[in-house]
């Protein structure tokens, strides 16, 4: 029996032994294809676990409205939309007013993404965890495993403006300046990238969603695509609110973009003359032929979120 434990292997090296146990070539994004005749579907779960993914401290709203919109970026990120989800809820004797409002947001979700709920789960726990499922379609696939040498790499929005928000609201300050503020809603209310469906299904070749770091994602897509992935850091794309906080507190707002998670931006890559300038993208570097990921010539190690 092997004794090896989950901190040793991580998240993706458990991931990898399940995906052989049970001989599945499904498994490997985030989100799922399954075809039914000329239908389309994807598929995907995402779960929030309190005092891991949100304190009790957080408007419950919020929470609603961020565990829909994680599963909704996963489904952008593979050029897909969100037709339908499923709500399991692990609850603690928790007040009913809490699950009520949890429900405000993740309806509020469903209106703004265009999808709804039709069923759901509920039991009791030690700890309160919201686990969402999403049933979707899409017109054209597209994996983190198809980035080709010659590709530009690019990312939507801008980097770093979650963790600076997490930050924030464990600082437990009196008050918070408007920048603050808005860095904060990032972290609580981050919104999926569905204005980049059409662009991703038409033009992208590999994608992927910023969940766990640029660093750590781009280091996924890179390994997925079996390429060598260039980041030049003055192009990495910074909001005035992070540069900001970093000037405050004395922060490297580099160290921000490339670590920190939860942005839910888009990482992906195409052609360089397919770059539409109606969309805030950015371009950031470039593919070629080897393995791994560089950032100004100096191999970049995942330093991201790890579950483990």
């Amino acid at each position: 029996m092997d004794k090896t434990k989950l901190s040793q292997i991580g998240e993706f090296g458990l991931i990898e032994r399940i995906k052989s146990l049970l001989g599945s070539e499904l498994i490997g994004d985030d989100t799922a294809l399954i075809k039914f005749g000329s239908e389309s579907l994807i598929i995907t779960t995402d779960v929030m676990v309190e005092n891991r993914h949100f304190m009790m401290g957080y408007p419950p709203s919020a929470v609603g409205w961020k565990a829909v919109s994680i599963n909704v970026s996963d489904a952008v990120a593979c050029g897909g939309r969100p037709l339908y989800i499923t709500v399991s809820l692990l609850l603690r004797d928790i007040e009913v007013c809490f699950v009520e409002e949890l429900y405000e947001g993740i309806k509020k979700a469903c209106k703004f993404y265009g999808c709804q709920v039709v069923g759901g789960n509920v039991s009791a726990s030690r700890e309160v965890a919201v686990d969402i499922t999403l049933l979707g379609s899409v017109k054209r696939f597209v994996s983190r495993a198809g980035a080709r040498p010659g590709d530009s790499v690019f990312v939507s929005g801008t980097l770093g403006d979650s963790r600076a928000g997490l930050e924030l609201i464990k600082m437990k300050k009196k008050s918070y300046a408007p920048y603050e503020l808005e860095l904060i809603n990032r972290h609580l209310r981050p919104t999926a990238r569905v204005d980049y469906v059409k662009h991703v299904s038409k033009y992208a070749n590999a994608c992927i969603d910023i969940s766990d770091g640029l660093s750590s994602d781009a280091n996924h897509l890179a390994e997925a695509s079996g390429v060598r992935i260039d980041i030049d850091a003055s192009k990495l794309p910074l909001s005035k609110e992070l540069l900001a906080f970093c000037e405050s507190y004395g922060k490297d707002p580099l160290d921000y973009a490339l670590a920190g998670g939860e942005d839910y931006q888009l990482l992906f890559t195409h052609p360089k003359e397919r770059w539409n300038p109606f969309l805030d993208m950015s371009e950031i570097g470039t593919v070629s032929e080897g393995k791994g990921v560089f950032l100004n010539g100096r191999p970049l190690k995942p330093s991201g979120f790890r579950h483990f």
